[in-house]
């Protein structure tokens, strides 16, 4: 049937579907191979077996955008911390540095906090200068810390902090088999849907100037 086609270069989201049904495919995907195209394809068809989905998915994520459309440098907005906001940061250090003592023996590095207002359907991310592989800051949902209890906001800063530990342990920020293994170990419940919204939305690591994973 008739379909409506947007191509982007936002790194974060590689493939969506919107409401009013247009597939929003990033531009490096005309460079890409029949079979990654089929991919797409097949992430997006709501009939797709669940299993075949998540091949899929792989699939597409494993097909480097970067490599033919080259992004674009743009300056981070800067955002002001809101005077209601200050001591919750300093809460949320006291908790990284608590955290970083018990469960990573204080190996990982002080890292800045900030409160987001516009985060609604994540909890936290953690963002890497992709130019020094630096991890510099951790964001926590507004909507979390008012919705749910501050033990739910720590394993959340937990999750970010193994995160972090992939960061400056030179791996790959995912949830693939480092990560697992690192959540066992430091008590993380090691399970993260990178899919978002309907499920037929495809989120990457990169953005344009840092590095986000998000929770």
């Amino acid at each position: 049937g008739k379909s409506r086609v947007a191509v982007h270069e936002n790194r974060t989201v590689l493939v969506s579907v919107t409401k009013d049904g247009m597939l929003r495919v990033h531009r490096g995907f005309a460079y890409a191979p029949d079979g990654v195209v089929a991919a797409v394809l097949a992430f997006v068809d709501p009939k797709t077996p669940a299993r075949e989905r998540r091949i899929a998915e792989r699939r597409i994520k494993d097909f480097s955008v970067d490599e033919y459309v080259r992004p674009a440098r743009r300056r981070r907005r800067s955002v002001k911390t809101r005077p209601g906001d200050r001591k919750l940061i300093v809460a949320l250090r006291r908790v990284h540095q608590r955290l970083n003592d018990e469960r990573f023996g204080g190996a990982l590095s002080s890292i800045r906090f900030r409160i987001s207002h516009r985060m609604r359907r994540r909890l936290g991310e953690l963002t890497v200068d992709p130019e020094t592989e630096r991890a510099v800051e951790i964001a926590i949902s507004a909507h979390h810390l008012r919705r749910d209890v501050w033990h739910e906001v720590k394993h959340t800063v937990l999750h970010e902090m193994v995160h972090q530990w992939q960061a400056e342990s030179g791996l790959d920020i995912d949830h693939g088999t480092s990560f697992r293994l690192k959540a066992v170990e430091v008590g993380v419940l090691p399970r993260a849907d990178r899919l978002i919204a309907s499920g037929r939305e495809v989120c990457t690591n990169w953005m344009s100037k840092e590095t986000t994973h998000a929770v």
